[in-house]
Formats: structure tokens, C-alpha cells, sequence
């Protein structure tokens, strides 16, 4: 199926991070360029509104990153990408690695290549984690991408994912209402991987933070609901470019995308009822 592909460059900004000083624009470092982009398939819009079909397998999700967060065709779990693994969280609770040929409706991945770090501590719930994240984040340049990752032992780690849907679907949050499973763990070792997107992008993602975990034996994870933690380093990397791959199929060019799903995509984001 012949698909549409957008590129949205992030205004040529100048990274504000010493530690990127590599990644300044060079017409002779395409390669590199390349791994400072984050790629989209599809709109965060999108799969609220409950378009589920995969559009890309995961084979072709892994040539344009090895670190991200996503999901799968029927939002058949919680997509983990991580060290170039692609990690499904399933709604029973189990994680696998997904197969090649898995589709993906909606996914954010990226190469990650550590531009720079910052302590945490005493993380008593997710808001405060979103602040401490924030406040670097404005620090180094709020228009810009970010993806991180945080390794640790999580004290209290609330994580959710799904069954997986069948047609005729849903909307996001009506699916969740029903599908929603949580699961709960205490000391559990892992890794939060998170993206990060600038406010210029609510009419094709969520601004601000989007948490998913996986333990490090592999085993759980999902789409984080809540957490606390006493310390742990953040790394990030802050990415100046965005490439988004869409489809052409009829009923996704007949979605009214430029609808306001704020509200929904809150209330999947965040569990709120």
C-alpha cells in the first residue's frame, strides 16, 4: 500500500548543549544527521480517534531508531524500544519481543546518543519526575525533541497496557474504559524510556511527556501510570529534526485530524477518569 511520507524540520534551531557540539548542521554528515531526527508514524490525533491499523512493520520501525515508545495494530500493547530491541507489552501482563512483522499505527523512535544528564531524586510521583525532566529540558532548549532514558530501582513502578482491539474500533478512551489492565510492582529494576515534545506540536502529538518502562529482566512493563523512586540519572537526547511517515488508505484521509481530542488523549495519557 502506497504511503505519504511529511518532514518537519525543527526550525534549524542551534542546540544550546555543549556536549552536542558533533551534531551542528554539516553538509557532509549525512549519516549522522540521520540519527538526530525523531521519526513518527502517524498522529498521536489519529490513534485517539481509534485508527489502529499498522501502517509499517516493526522490521522498517527499527531503521529509523533503537530507543522510543509506541504501540501495535489493534493497540495490542505498549510499545518499549530500547538498545534496539522492540519490546511488546501485552495486556495480560507479559512482554515479548515483537516480530518483525508486526504492524504499528503509532510509534515515536529515534537513535539515542547521549548528549547529556541530570541527578534525580526523592521522585515521589510522576509530576514531580515531569517537573525535574522539564526543568532541563528549559534549560537546554525547549523547542527541541527529547528522548530519555532513566535506569534504576523504582520503588513503586504502576504501569498499564491493553487488549487488543478488533474492529469495528473504538476510540482510544472508550477502548480503554473497558481493555485498560494495570499492573503494580515495587523494587522492580528497569528502564523508563520518554519522550519529550515541544508545545508547537498539539495538533500531532501531546505536548510534554509520554513515559513508558520496561524491567530490566524484560518481563513487565507498559505505558506509566504512576511511580516513585529515591535516585537515579536521567540521559538525554535532545533531537532537532522530525519525520513523519502517514498512509493514504481512504479512511485514514477521511479522519478529521484537526479535531480537538485534547481532552481524550489527557484522559488516556493520565488515567484520569
Amino acid at each position: 500500500m502506497k504511503k505519504i511520507k511529511a518532514i518537519l524540520l525543527a526550525a534549524a534551531m542551534t542546540l544550546p548543549l555543549t556536549a552536542c557540539a558533533a551534531q551542528q548542521p554539516d553538509a557532509g554528515k549525512a549519516a549522522a544527521d540521520n540519527r538526530e531526527t525523531v521519526y513518527q508514524v502517524a498522529l498521536l490525533q489519529s490513534l485517539t480517534q481509534g485508527y489502529y491499523d499498522g501502517i509499517i512493520k516493526v522490521s522498517e520501525l527499527k531503521k529509523h531508531g533503537d530507543t522510543g515508545i509506541g504501540t501495535f495494530e489493534g493497540v495490542n500493547g505498549e510499545m518499549i524500544v530500547l538498545d534496539g530491541k522492540v519490546y511488546q507489552a501485552l495486556g495480560d501482563g507479559t512482554v515479548k519481543e515483537a516480530d518483525d512483522n508486526e504492524t504499528v499505527p503509532f510509534s515515536n523512535v529515534t537513535f539515542f546518543d547521549k548528549d547529556l544528564t541530570a541527578p534525580l531524586s526523592q521522585m515521589n510521583d510522576i509530576n514531580s519526575l515531569k517537573e525535574a525532566l522539564t526543568k532541563t529540558v528549559n534549560e537546554n532548549g525547549k523547542n527541541l525533541f527529547y528522548m530519555v532514558k532513566i535506569n534504576g530501582t523504582f520503588e513503586k513502578m504502576n504501569v498499564r497496557s491493553e487488549l487488543k482491539q478488533e474492529k469495528p474500533y473504538k476510540s482510544l478512551d472508550k477502548a480503554l474504559a473497558t481493555d485498560q489492565r494495570e499492573f503494580n510492582y515495587e523494587n522492580i529494576k528497569g528502564t523508563i524510556v520518554a519522550l519529550y515534545c515541544p508545545d508547537y506540536m498539539g495538533g500531532l502529538n501531546t505536548p510534554g511527556w509520554h513515559f513508558h518502562f520496561i524491567s530490566d529482566d524484560k518481563t513487565k512493563g507498559g505505558h506509566i501510570l504512576e511511580l516513585a523512586f529515591s535516585s537515579a540519572e536521567a540521559e538525554f537526547d535532545a533531537t532537532r529534526d522530525f519525520d513523519m511517515y502517514l498512509s493514504d488508505n481512504s479512511e485514514f484521509q477521511g479522519m478529521e485530524l484537526a479535531k480537538d481530542v485534547s481532552d481524550a488523549i489527557k484522559k488516556v495519557e493520565t488515567n484520569e477518569k
